[in-house]
């Protein structure tokens, strides 16, 4: 009798089947019209509303007829190229441009100094607390009487008021952002021994890019704003400036085409921040990351 431990099963031949390509199941192939593929553009798109806003403007201020209320589109556009070309118009954004520069770089760098004390002690996280609470509600505008006191009438007070306005947001949401890494990603870092800045620009920022870059957009906005405003206080002191005593000049000669032009001129600026520098930033970070669409 044979042993059947050693009797050897029959081997069934293995059924193989081949998947086929199932991806174009419930889908309609169709040309896209001309029109489709012109509206899929984004830029396209928005460029389009610009005009329609442009048109309801012309049609408005046209029907209201009061030059010094309200001029037309097309009277701000003879303005806005005439300011350009012979009324130092980028000189004068340019030195907005610069003074915004240094205060938002500052900003910067004290809330990156900041938000990581927060994240490595707990004594930097209350001195953070304590702080957002503090002066976040305090409109940077308000500081600039006091800030021409101590730092003069140098663009140093203009710096000081930007600091303001860029530090307490961008650091609440970097910090939000820090507080929101996965557990998973933190034991990750500790594992391989990072400590102190390696842990924190090695895991945490990368992580949290979507809240720091959220911070850096309201940061700008913020500082834009409060720069243009201090300037129609700074210029009036010190006889010059950039955008917002160019405004404040044509003001009070009831230059209000060129008041517009001025206006405008800060709309520019902010629509080629917003969608050439933080749109570029965007789509080799968070977007490239898979982590917004």
């Amino acid at each position: 009798m044979r042993n059947p431990a050693l009797v050897t099963p029959p081997v069934r031949p293995e059924l193989e089947r081949q998947t086929s390509d199932v991806s174009h199941v419930g889908a309609i192939e169709r040309p896209l019209s001309a029109w489709e593929k012109i509206t899929n553009v984004t830029a396209v798109r928005r460029v389009f509303i610009l005009v329609l806003l442009a048109v309801a403007w012309q049609v408005y201020a046209s029907y209201l007829d009061n030059p010094l209320m309200f001029p037309t589109f097309a009277d701000t556009a003879r303005a806005f190229w005439d300011a350009l070309v012979d009324g130092g118009l980028l000189g004068k954004a340019w030195v907005s441009i610069e003074v915004l520069l240094m205060g938002y770089a500052a900003g910067v760098g004290i809330a990156a100094v900041l938000t990581t004390l927060a994240v490595s002690t707990r004594l930097g996280n209350d001195l953070l607390a304590t702080l957002t609470a503090m002066f976040n509600p305090l409109p940077a505008i308000a500081l600039l009487p006091l800030a021409m006191l101590w730092f003069g009438l140098g663009y140093a007070s203009l710096v000081f008021v930007l600091i303001h306005a860029v530090l307490w947001p961008l650091s609440l949401n970097t910090h939000s952002g820090f507080m929101a890494v996965s557990d998973t990603l933190r034991m990750a870092g500790r594992n391989y021994g990072l400590k102190g800045l390696r842990y924190v620009a090695g895991i945490l920022i990368p992580a949290a890019f979507p809240s720091i870059l959220a911070g850096l957009k309201i940061g700008w906005a913020f500082a834009w704003r409060t720069l243009i405003a201090a300037e129609l206080v700074f210029g009036v002191s010190s006889g010059s400036g950039g955008l917002g005593w160019f405004i404040f000049e044509n003001k009070n000669e009831l230059e209000i085409a060129y008041v517009f032009a001025g206006l405008g001129t800060v709309i520019i600026i902010g629509l080629l921040v917003e969608n050439v520098v933080f749109r570029w930033i965007e789509e080799r970070t968070v977007r490239k990351w898979g982590m917004q669409r």
